[in-house]
Formats: C-alpha cells, sequence, structure tokens
C-alpha cells in the first residue's frame, strides 16, 4: 500500500510518498514560494539523483499536478502511474469536534471550514488542496487527520473554559490542542528509546518550532496541552502571540480603531517572538542578535524559554512528577542553547542536563545526565508516518467489505 501524505502550507507544498509494507519512504520532495514563475521545487527518490529545480506555480493546483507529473516519471518518479497510490493522507488541522481519520467528503471540508477564522494559516490552504486533488485524481482516497485527536483522551477539568457553558454546548468553545501527530509519535518513540512500558510513563513533550506546543502524556494519553481552542494559544510563538489577558484584545482594538479581521492578523502574524523582538521570529536570527546586544532579541528569547519553563512545571504538577521530558520541533531538536536554558534551573524536578550531550543536532538522543531522576530526550519527530498509519488504517477498514 502506498500512501502520499500531504503537508499544506499557504505557499508551500510538502510531499511524502510511503510504502506502508516496511515502512520505507519512496519519495520525499516540496515546493516552496507557490505563487511565484520560479517557485523552487526539490524531489527526492530514494535511490536516486536529487531533482532540483524552479517551476512555473502560480498557484497550488500546478504545484500539485507537477508533483505527481515527478512522481510517475520514468527518470525520476517511484510508481508506474497514479492508480498506484492507495490513498493521499492530509495532516490537517481543525474541524472542532470532528477528529480522528476520517475519509475527506464535502461534510468534512464544510465542517473545516467553520474554523477558517479559528486556524487561518492552516484550514484554507488544506481545504484548497483537498479540492485539488478531489479533481486530480477523483478514484484515490482521502484522509485527513485532524491535530486535535490526540488530544481527545483530555479530561473534562483540562480542556473546559471558565465561560458560559453553553458556549461549549452551542458553539463548541473547549481547549482543543494540536500538534497531536508529533505527540503521538513521540508517546510512542520515548518508551522504545528508554525500553520501558508507556504504561506509568510521566511524560512532558515540547513541540518546538514556528509553532510550538507542549504536552502532558500519562500513560501513552494526552492529559492536558497549552494549545487551546486555536493554534494561537500557549508559549509564544514565532509570529503568533500564544496565551495573552483576553482584555487586551477589545482595548487595543477600541484604540486603534481595528476590525476582527486586523486584529486577527495582528495576533497571527505581527505577535510572538517577532513583535518583541521587532527583527524576526526566527530563533536563529534571534540568538545571533542577542550574541551581538540586541536586547529585544534577548528578550524574546528570555520570554519563550520562560513560558516553556512555566509549562513544564505546571504539567509536572499535573501528572504528579514527571519522568522523561521530549524537545521535538525544528527549534527543539536544533537548538543546544533552547534546550539548556529551559532545563537550567528544573533540577528540583529531577531534570539534569549533560552538557556535552546536549550538544547535538538533528538526531536522537538521551541527554541527561547519566543517573538523572528525569530522562531528557531529543526525538526527530515523524509526523508523516503517524498521519501515513492512520490512513492506511482507515483505507484498510473500508476496504473490508470488498474483501469478504
Amino acid at each position: 500500500m502506498k500512501i502520499l501524505v500531504a503537508n499544506v502550507g499557504s505557499t508551500s507544498f510538502k510531499y511524502q510518498l510511503i510504502e506502508m509494507e516496511g515502512e520505507q519512504t519512496l519519495a520525499i520532495g516540496k515546493v516552496e514560494r507557490i505563487g511565484s514563475a520560479k517557485a523552487p521545487l526539490s524531489h527526492q527518490v530514494a535511490g536516486m539523483p536529487a531533482v532540483i529545480q524552479e517551476i512555473d506555480a502560480p498557484d497550488h493546483t500546478a504545484a500539485i499536478k507537477q508533483v505527481l507529473a515527478l512522481l510517475c516519471d520514468p527518470r525520476a518518479g517511484c510508481i508506474a502511474d497514479l492508480s498506484q497510490l492507495s490513498a493521499v493522507g492530509f495532516k490537517a488541522v481543525h474541524a472542532g469536534c470532528l477528529s480522528g481519520a476520517v475519509l475527506v467528503t464535502d461534510e468534512v471540508i464544510t465542517a473545516m471550514e467553520e474554523y477558517n477564522d479559528v486556524a487561518p494559516a492552516h484550514n484554507p490552504p488544506y481545504i484548497a488542496a483537498m479540492c485539488i486533488f478531489q479533481s486530480l485524481i477523483p478514484q484515490t482516497p482521502l484522509v485527513a487527520l485532524f491535530e486535535t485527536a490526540f488530544h481527545t483522551s483530555m479530561p473534562a477539568h483540562a480542556y473546559t473554559y471558565g465561560l458560559p457553558y453553553e458556549w461549549y454546548e452551542k458553539y463548541g468553545v473547549r481547549r482543543y490542542g494540536f500538534h497531536g501527530a508529533s505527540f503521538r509519535y513521540i508517546c510512542e518513540r520515548v518508551p522504545q528509546i528508554l525500553g520501558v512500558p508507556k504504561e506509568g510513563l510521566r511524560l512532558i513533550a515540547c513541540h518546538l518550532g514556528g509553532s510550538s506546543s507542549i504536552c502532558a502524556i500519562q500513560d501513552g494519553r494526552s492529559i492536558d496541552t497549552s494549545m487551546g481552542f486555536s493554534p494561537q494559544a500557549g508559549v509564544s510563538m514565532s509570529t503568533r502571540c500564544g496565551d495573552i489577558d483576553p482584555f487586551v484584545i477589545p482595548y487595543i482594538m477600541e484604540r486603534k480603531g481595528l476590525t476582527t479581521r486586523e486584529i486577527r492578523e495582528c495576533l497571527i502574524k505581527r505577535g510572538g517572538l517577532l513583535g518583541i523582538s521587532g527583527l524576526s521570529g526566527d530563533v536563529r536570527d534571534l540568538e545571533e542578535a542577542a550574541r551581538s546586544g540586541d536586547q529585544r532579541a534577548a528578550l524574546a528569547l528570555d520570554v519563550f524559554v520562560y513560558e516553556i519553563k512555566k509549562y513544564i512545571g505546571a504539567y509536572a504538577a499535573a501528572l504528579s512528577g514527571v519522568d522523561a521530558l521530549a524537545f521535538a520541533g525544528g527549534i527543539g531538536e536544533n537548538s543546544v542553547e533552547v534546550r539548556r536554558r529551559v532545563c537550567s534551573g528544573l533540577e528540583f524536578l529531577g531534570i539534569r542536563l549533560d552538557p556535552q550531550k546536549n550538544n547535538c543536532r538533528r538526531v536522537e538522543a538521551i541527554i541527561s545526565r547519566d543517573g538523572a531522576r528525569v530522562k531528557v530526550l531529543v526525538v526527530p519527530t515523524n509526523e508523516e508516518i503517524i498521519v501515513a498509519r492512520e490512513t492506511a488504517r482507515l483505507v484498510g477498514i473500508l476496504q473490508e467489505p470488498r474483501r469478504k
């Protein structure tokens, strides 16, 4: 069974083609700067030279068409034709109470559209891509695995807001949580690395990147997470504000005369590390600027680290202790300094980092000191394999009656 996993951004399309027997990646690639006549494309088939070129990609339809053509290309591809695709899996984000792995239908797309304003950077591009695939390969099943799925195990006291309860009953206002595929991979992989069962393991997972969230995991199940009704909540992110006093919003709207669309734009694209520093939302840029004496860049990093530490402390309390702390995502996997700063001062929890072991990037590693009570790990996450597995599982169930 061959599953194409689609990761869609507002100006990008990333993909992996995975052969589920042996979970082998057959092809991986991406198109960036979609909307440009010179969009960079990279395409790599296992055992073959990479294809690096610029393509005319005025929209996602053009980009996806060229990717599908490459996959079938006799010289650069790995399948004879598109009929060999068993399904396309999407790392979908938000459809409210609709969660888990579901077959993409018009009803599912409508449910996603209702949350476009809640996840404006994610839902519209995914909806567009799903419609494109429906048009280009209508006979191929499309499956959406929603990022909220992993967090459906949260207890009511963790997902309920202090708001009129009818808002939850009528409008689904509650904590949903995101980065579900990443957290599921982490909570499966950490017990394997440590050689312990997931039952009884108290794990705090930090997915840190342009989008960041923290998750408290007990027995392999999410019991709380930092993102909420939208991917906007939690720690300050690259350009997203994270947790703020809700009264800031009407206060600023009234004084600046902003519309809801304008304030939403500010919170999503002008907040977070970029908003604090006035320079960049990229931690690498901020670390370089801070070393050169930029005080606002240093402040942005201070805020980022401090908020992560607060969540770790809170989740240690929610879990009644902690056995393992895992870092994933672009920042979590690569920033030696962020990991060091986050762990510094948490020795009272049993977290003791080994400086030499911590000096690693993009590799799976245990970076805590030998004998430390809490194991600290770097786990390069693999969201695509989680999407592929769930897609294959659902397609297998759908095909079961035919076999009978």
